[in-house]
């Protein structure tokens, strides 16, 4: 037991120290590396397409739950991580070592791809992993349990970048457990994969942003506020109850497995689920909502 304390104390320690260091640019890398300022570097530049070619021109430059929204970004993105998730994550691969060293395996990977061009392992992470959350994604709307905690997601009523990073802490939990094994067994050798995280949060803002472009054919492949929009409709057809659109950068996987779906332009359709009126407004209630006993 004192091992796996030292582990959560050490890893959030650790975290905690990075944090500081992206702040501070006290990284090696300097800019390079730092999420913290690419964060903010690309929540200007979509905040700023917002304003200059805004999509849906009636809606608020500071839209509903503008200030919550990006609260959530940064929480999610680093201080849940603070506060336990980064230690919450070295005990469970620390679990996982342990019990995979009762039956003798010491090594998950399967498939090495060390000897790989840089730039090839680079995206052969990025589209694996964005088939794995795929995957994931259909998972938290098909159960009725997690389905309960993405519904934090889907509460947007106005749709802007900062909806990208809003979501339940336990998204983070579901989302990096069941993708831990399978990123496992393949030798991915690269320790920094700043421009593939770089890439996917830029995408994932756009998706997300009041701002929109004509991509031509590669909406085939990227992922677009004109099809994600109705990934947030309160209204779907009975056929479509488990939801549609269901791709975090790429939208190949929708088109690939049938779970496409843009009727129209969407640009102004009411966003949300049913009964959303009574879900709570504030960022507490939110986090504690998805644990609550069934009436």
């Amino acid at each position: 037991m004192n091992e796996y304390i030292d582990t959560f104390w050490r890893s959030t320690t650790g975290y905690f120290d990075w944090f500081v260091g992206q702040l501070t640019l006290r990284t090696s890398d300097g800019l390079w590396g730092n999420y913290f300022y690419l964060l903010i570097i690309l929540s200007i530049i979509f905040f700023g397409l917002e304003l200059v070619k805004p999509w849906r021109k009636d809606q608020p430059k500071f839209r509903n739950d503008f200030w919550l929204d990006c609260f959530y970004m940064f929480f999610n993105f680093f201080l849940f991580s603070i506060v336990a998730f980064a230690g919450m994550t070295q005990i469970g691969v620390q679990l996982l070592t342990d019990f995979l060293g009762l039956f003798g395996i010491e090594n998950l990977v399967a498939i090495e791809v060390g000897g790989l061009p840089a730039w090839l392992q680079l995206v052969l992470l990025f589209v694996i992993k964005d088939f794995i959350e795929w995957l994931i994604h259909r998972l938290l709307h098909w159960s009725p349990w997690l389905w309960e905690f993405h519904k934090v997601h889907h509460s947007v009523k106005q749709m802007g970048f900062a909806a990208h990073l809003r979501f339940h802490w336990m998204e983070n939990v579901v989302y990096k457990s069941l993708e831990y094994i399978p990123l496992a067994l393949i030798g991915f050798s690269l320790t920094d994969f700043f421009l593939a995280h770089a890439v996917a949060i830029a995408i994932g803002h756009w998706n997300h942003a009041n701002f929109n472009m004509n991509i031509g054919p590669l909406k085939y492949i990227i992922n677009n506020p004109a099809m994600h929009i109705w990934h947030h409709a309160k209204e779907l057809p009975d056929s479509r109850k488990y939801g549609v659109n269901f791709g975090l950068s790429l939208s190949i996987w929708d088109y690939l497995f049938g779970t496409n779906y843009i009727p129209s332009t969407g640009r102004d359709i009411e966003l949300g689920f049913p009964e959303d009126d009574k879900f709570p407004k504030n960022f507490i209630d939110q986090n504690l909502s998805g644990f609550a006993a069934k009436k």
